[in-house]
């Protein structure tokens, strides 16, 4: 048995299934973790959602900046037509787009492996959290995702946030600043105020503001995290750190690594055109 995670797949179905042939993936004894970004731009998110939902129990997958809009999408679209990005629409128009959606809502925004002692998000953590934060501000954002007051969260999405954590944080606040830190960070400041949309190298922000994984108060540095979302970062593998967003959908690679021996597989991403 054995544990790959895949990064940022976006879309890209024809690099996924040969990602999968490469290394030989089997359902029955391995297991495929994905760190969010499932979906958009790549072309293929249809084909993408049905593939890893007909895995079952041999996927894990957290959310991404974008399976979280196209989750919006789907509240904002009751008529799936209505929606104006051609991509999303092929899945909202889907027979099965209640099977889909509804699978996707229950997936994670953080999880995390005590036999591997690896935590995988989609974007990054701030310095203050420990690991058991990180898992119990993901459930609270997850519990609103999967409620009927979702559409709540959604209306918010697009509303002005604040940037810095405070513990004392309540409502639609607090919950949007969690799926920002979870599923968008990319830099921040020691004391966890985040840089907003952000998405050049790493040295390319400003003072305070650093890469997350740099501050040296980090309470997560001793857990490797495993994250995609920053494709100007590419792929990175450091002490307890590994980035696998290597732009498959930008004509990159797409990137998996296997837990046990920490070996690297790439495979050619989505064609430019």
């Amino acid at each position: 048995m054995a544990t790959y995670v895949v990064g940022d797949i976006q879309g890209c179905y024809k690099p996924l299934r040969n990602l999968l042939d490469t290394i030989r993936f089997d359902p029955d004894r391995d297991q495929l973790w994905c760190c969010g970004d499932l979906v958009n731009r790549g072309g293929k998110s249809l084909e993408v959602l049905r593939l890893l939902h007909s895995l079952g129990d041999s996927l894990v997958a957290v959310l991404g900046n974008h399976d979280l809009f196209l989750l919006q999408e789907n509240w904002k679209y009751p008529d799936g037509n209505a929606c104006p990005k051609r991509e999303f629409r092929k899945i909202l128009t889907a027979k099965d787009r209640v099977e889909l959606i509804t699978w996707l809502q229950h997936q994670p925004l953080a999880h995390c492996s005590r036999k591997h002692n690896v935590l995988m998000v989609h974007a990054g953590v701030i310095p203050q959290w420990t690991v058991q934060d990180t898992l119990d501000h993901a459930a609270e954002v997850e519990r609103k995702l999967r409620s009927p007051k979702a559409g709540k969260f959604f209306s918010k999405l697009r509303k002005n946030a604040p940037r810095r954590w405070h513990d004392d944080l309540t409502g639609w606040r607090r919950r949007r600043l969690i799926s920002d830190i979870l599923t968008r960070v990319r830099f921040c400041d020691s004391n966890g105020k985040i840089l907003p949309n952000p998405s050049g190298p790493p040295r390319s922000a400003k003072k305070p503001y650093k890469a997350w994984f740099k501050h040296n108060n980090r309470m997560t540095s001793e857990t490797t995290i495993v994250f995609g979302h920053w494709a100007r970062l590419g792929f990175y593998k450091k002490r307890n750190l590994v980035c696998l967003d290597s732009g498959c959908a930008y004509g990159g690679q797409l990137t998996a690594l296997r837990l046990e021996d920490r070996e690297v597989f790439q495979v050619q991403g989505r064609k430019r055109r």
